[in-house]
């Protein structure tokens, strides 16, 4: 697939994984439509295109209004006449445990990291259908692994995950092609935005000192994180090559953790690891 000319369409922008992406897709050529819920947040999006050299198409697109998205996708087609790409990068972290909270964080989760990426999805692929295009979903090592605190995150990534591979081969035969891309630990604003604060420990009760532990695990691991640029260097990598593979890691040490869980039929290789992020 060349860049020229093809249009590439991506969900949220407005930091990180999203920005970077969009920066460089439309360095490589794409027409990159780079969207994301509130169109007032764009000044870093715009900034660091400028600084770039590279030219973006900005909209709005809130992936949990289907109103939102339809408008978003019927207007990319009309003002081009087609779209070639579709990355899935907007979502939101979470954390907790299930007993500590009410089931609408879960519901919650749900829609914006899985929910909102079926939406997008459903109103992409006719388009993709016409040019034999891409549909690309920035999934994570949780939606592999399920880890501690994590739950209403990685049960959306999981099932994004699933969608996404049950879907690929139905795509495929509508010339389609489905990957998922499963960064580790990155660098940027999502961990931030998760809310870690002391009232979180003041409210976990008996979880308390495992989720200390944790925290302190993942605060470790961040410490050798990749960069949003390596991860959407990794997207664009996809979004061009001739044959992406399905599922892509992004990173050596997400490549290392991925592994664990392909290779554990009983589920004890997992349990021993993420067990140990508590001890």
């Amino acid at each position: 697939m060349t860049s020229n000319d093809r249009v590439a369409l991506i969900t949220g922008t407005s930091t990180g994984i999203g920005l970077a992406t969009a920066v460089q897709a439309a360095r490589r050529g794409f027409r990159t439509v780079a969207t994301l819920r509130d169109i007032a947040r764009a000044d870093r999006l715009r900034n660091a295109a400028d600084d770039a050299g590279a030219e973006l198409d900005v909209r709005p697109l809130d992936v949990t209004d289907a109103q939102s998205v339809g408008a978003a996708f019927e207007g990319v087609l009309a003002d081009y006449g087609r779209l070639d790409v579709l990355v899935n990068n907007a979502g939101a972290g979470h954390l907790g445990t299930l007993e500590q909270e009410p089931l609408s964080a879960l519901r919650d989760t749900m829609e914006v990291n899985f929910f909102g990426v079926a939406e997008a999805t459903k109103a992409a692929l006719p388009a993709l259908r016409a040019s034999g295009g891409r549909l690309i979903t920035v999934t994570s090592v949780g939606g592999v692994v399920g880890q501690p605190f994590n739950e209403a995150y990685c049960a959306a990534k999981f099932a994004v995950e699933g969608l996404m591979e049950s879907l690929a081969p139905v795509a495929a035969a509508q010339g389609v092609t489905v990957c998922v891309v499963e960064p580790g630990a990155v660098a940027t604003e999502f961990v931030t935005n998760v809310g870690v604060d002391e009232r979180l420990f003041a409210e976990a009760g008996p979880y308390a000192g495992s989720l200390e532990k944790y925290i302190a695990n993942v605060t470790q691991s961040f410490r050798s994180a990749q960069t949003a640029d390596e991860v959407a260097a990794v997207i664009l990598d996809a979004m061009t090559a001739d044959a992406p593979p399905f599922r892509i890691q992004t990173s050596k040490q997400a490549e290392e953790f991925a592994a664990v869980k392909f290779a554990d039929l009983d589920g004890s290789a997992v349990q021993r690891l993420t067990g140990g992020w508590l001890a």
